[in-house]
């Protein structure tokens, strides 16, 4: 809880008996505590979706330089970027092979010392921070921790680490939210939306995906839940967020309008998303297994929290030689994996291996203590697991097979991270927009319901920190609350 200087209420004292304490929070904070629900939202949401909009913005600049800088003229490899950012199909081959583990290694080096040296907490994904911040303690995300993020996920994604963009942006936008809670002296189930509220529009901004970021906040927090509560706040922080962000990058779906059309003309083709939805689930699991594994292993052995993200990163490099595809956010790939002509290009064995060659680099990158997001690999695992069905079912000509790959593609990326962050409904919604491919709903909803069930009953989940519902959060948060009175 805020405390008034001690020195101002000295000086106010000596004034006599009509002296007064400085309210926590100032006149500020009072008005907007003292302000019906809506306005109070429409307020706070618009203020916290500024901020996370400009957040998205900077770090995306910073990443785009960073990536252009390390890998482009240092290594000599250019990514391939999606259709938002440019649709370019990026380097053929290395022009300086040799080069790429130096840069791998030392933007891991680089971003591990300043996260040790200057913020412990902005270490690995960032998503999972904001929401353990929503259940314990709204307002303790420390101010530097924003600025922190930016330049250490910079130099880990540019440098060619594997990670997503979105944890940054949602820890930097969750960030500001925690400060506004203690500079505002707001309440506790106040700053808890609104921190949540701050993950949601960062990565619904990133992702361009306004209507996906208001409902994130809503089912991310819990793993058996989804908090209605949150849904008026969320539209507004979201839809602020995205009109901020779009504002300098563009509205275009990052994805463009894949072509992922699909007409059900009977029911057998529907058994084509059951598969998906297993496929997904499984790849899903082994995700958060292996991620979190990894992340034990290097916490049990010696070395310390610069090393082993360091030896990480050149393992990655060394990875990124043979399978490219691994390096940075991958959404380039994403994008040349939805169509025939593009993906044909692509090696049959990196399609199949893509998938566990991805999980690999990213456990190596953000798990071992690297700054970056897990949300973005997770996208590109869910594309290369339907990219994969597809081709296989393509070459061996099996029956109710589309003609082209999208639909597989982008039902991959919901079902796998939609069911693995047990937040369907929202990576559902988020990835349509994306991919500006909404017509996909119907065999969607099979893959992304199998995936899901078939998870919550291996109880794994990719963020360890959400709760299992509101109620136990609750009654977490009341004992804890006795343990400290006690």
């Amino acid at each position: 809880m805020a405390q008034a200087d001690d020195s101002h209420l000295g000086a106010r004292s000596e004034a006599g008996p009509q002296a007064v304490t400085a309210e926590p929070g100032g006149r500020l904070g009072r008005f907007i505590r003292n302000l019906e629900y809506v306005r109070k939202w429409l307020l706070l949401g618009m203020v916290i979706g500024v901020a996370a909009g400009l957040g998205a913005i900077v770090f995306y600049v910073a990443l785009k330089h960073t990536a252009d800088f390390l890998l482009g003229y240092v290594a000599g490899y250019h990514l391939p970027t999606p259709h938002g950012e440019g649709d370019s199909l990026g380097s053929s081959d290395y022009r300086r092979p040799w080069a790429l583990p130096l840069v791998t290694t030392a933007g891991a080096w680089v971003s591990a010392i300043i996260v040790a040296k200057l913020a412990p907490e902005a270490s690995g994904h960032g998503t999972d921070s904001a929401i353990e911040a929503v259940h314990t303690d709204p307002r303790h995300i420390r101010s530097r921790v924003v600025l922190v993020k930016i330049v250490a996920s910079a130099l880990t994604i540019g440098s060619g680490g594997s990670g997503g963009r979105e944890g940054p942006t949602a820890q930097i936008s969750a960030g500001f939210a925690s400060m506004v809670t203690r500079r505002l002296h707001l309440s506790d189930a106040d700053g808890r939306i609104l921190v949540s509220l701050g993950v949601g529009a960062g990565i619904g901004s990133i992702f361009g995906a306004p209507l996906g970021g208001a409902v994130l906040p809503a089912s991310i927090i819990y793993r058996d839940d989804f908090d209605y509560r949150m849904l008026y706040p969320g539209f507004v922080t979201s839809a602020t967020a995205f009109a901020v962000f779009g504002s300098a990058i563009g509205f275009d779906p990052m994805f463009g309008y894949v072509d992922a059309e699909y007409r059900f003309e009977n029911a057998g083709p529907l058994l084509w998303f059951v598969l998906l939805g297993v496929l997904a689930a499984s790849a899903g699991y082994t995700y958060a297994r292996i991620f979190y594994g990894v992340g034990k292993l290097t916490e049990r052995l010696p070395g310390g929290s610069v090393l082993w993200p360091t030896v990480g990163g050149l393992l990655v490099g060394f990875i990124g030689l043979a399978i490219p595809q691994v390096l940075s956010s991958g959404y380039g790939w994403v994008q040349l994996a939805t169509t025939k002509q593009t993906l044909m290009t692509i090696p049959l064995w990196i399609v199949l291996a893509l998938p566990l060659a991805k999980i690999v680099a990213t456990s190596l990158s953000i798990g071992t203590g690297g700054s970056g997001g897990i949300f973005g690999p997770g996208i590109v695992i869910g594309a290369f697991v339907g990219a994969a069905t597809w081709r296989l079912g393509d070459l061996l000509h099996l029956p109710g097979i589309p003609s082209g790959p999208g639909i597989f593609v982008v039902v991959g990326m919901m079902a796998c991270f939609g069911s693995v962050a047990h937040a369907p409904l929202a990576v559902l919604i988020m990835v349509a927009e994306m991919t500006g491919s909404f017509s996909v709903v119907p065999g969607a909803i099979i893959a992304v319901g199998v995936a899901s069930l078939l998870m919550y009953h291996t109880k794994v989940s990719i963020y360890r920190s959400q709760r299992l519902n509101r109620e136990t959060a609750e009654a977490e948060r009341l004992a804890a609350a006795a343990t400290k009175r006690g």
